[in-house]
């Protein structure tokens, strides 16, 4: 008997945004600024705020004045107007193609909802870019022990200030069926595992995916996900100019009264150096740099769950972390 023929996968090529929903706009608006995002655009006074990094996303976050503080979807570039129609055409309770009207960039929009636990997922198509904001940011070279590499006379001087945003990188929830949605994600995108983490069973709980792009590098993972009772976002992330920068904006949130959430710390999975935040309303946001970047050369890796395998230094994993 012939095996069903594998579906059409949708192409995505980047992770652009994200949609968060704010009873108080005026905190989420100072929020986001400490954070180190440039607000962009505001539509109808205070009913949409759109934010951006300094990359060349047209931007990056948009806050959304709403009756309660939710989390409203990430999106996806896809790489043609073909794949948004397919999208629109074969993924559970999927919208009609609809323009970004408001929106800085434009561009078209299929919104679907994971079949597992009904949140939004977005999906995009002919944004226009946008120029690089010139922003100052150090380039300076370290000196090592053996290793020179600053000229003398030379010195590292710093400004407070939040870290720059420069873009999404990725994001992740709690899953209430993690088998049915790694298949569904994998078979339907072209997204594939960098790393899969089992139970003591050797049943894969937790996995993080990249874009399967052939040999254009790309970042270790922009989507991870993980077994659990209770659907809930996880966090965020953003990723920040170096190192300096991120412990600069670390001790501008912390001066600020914000709740640190964990970091800094450096990850095992992905390598990036972290930096988790909570915003006004329980959301966690991720600060990181120096992340990993792979290949298809690069079979997914298999590991045992362990909060070891978190972090290679940095503050112990906090229990609520692990959610």
């Amino acid at each position: 008997m012939a095996s069903e023929t594998a579906p059409r996968k949708i192409v995505l090529t980047r992770i652009c945004h994200a949609y968060y929903k704010y009873q108080d706009m005026d905190r989420a608006v100072k929020w986001f600024n400490d954070f180190g995002f440039t607000e962009e655009k505001r539509v109808n006074g205070d009913e949409k705020i759109y934010f951006r990094g300094y990359g060349t996303e047209p931007w990056v976050v948009c806050a959304v004045k709403a009756d309660r503080d939710e989390f409203a979807g990430v999106g996806y570039v896809v790489e043609s107007e073909d794949d948004l129609r397919h999208a629109s055409e074969t993924l559970p309770k999927a919208t009609q193609i609809y323009e970004l009207e408001d929106a800085p960039g434009r561009g078209k929009c299929v919104t679907f909802y994971d079949p597992v636990d009904n949140f939004p997922f977005h999906l995009v198509y002919g944004q226009e870019g946008a120029g690089v904001l010139e922003i100052p940011l150090p380039q300076e070279p370290v000196n090592y022990p053996f290793e020179k590499n600053r000229p003398k006379n030379h010195f590292q001087r710093f400004q407070k200030r939040p870290a720059p945003v420069h873009k999404l990188g990725h994001w992740g929830h709690c899953s209430t069926n993690y088998a049915k949605i790694y298949e569904f994600y994998t078979s339907r995108f072209n997204l594939i595992a960098s790393d899969l983490v089992h139970d003591d069973a050797g049943t894969d709980i937790t996995c993080f995916l990249r874009l399967d792009r052939g040999k254009e590098p790309v970042d270790h993972h922009c989507f991870f996900f993980y077994q659990g009772p209770k659907f809930h976002v996880h966090h965020t992330s953003y990723e920040t100019h170096d190192f300096d920068t991120q412990v600069l904006g670390h001790d501008w949130l912390r001066e600020k009264g914000y709740k640190n959430c964990w970091g800094v710390g450096r990850h095992v999975l992905g390598s990036q150096i972290f930096d988790y935040w909570f915003d006004p309303s329980g959301n966690v946001m991720e600060h990181y740099v120096d992340g990993d970047l792979v290949d298809d050369t690069q079979p997914p890796h298999r590991s045992k769950a362990s909060p070891d395998s978190l972090h290679v230094w940095g503050p112990d994993v906090p229990s609520d972390f692990l959610e």
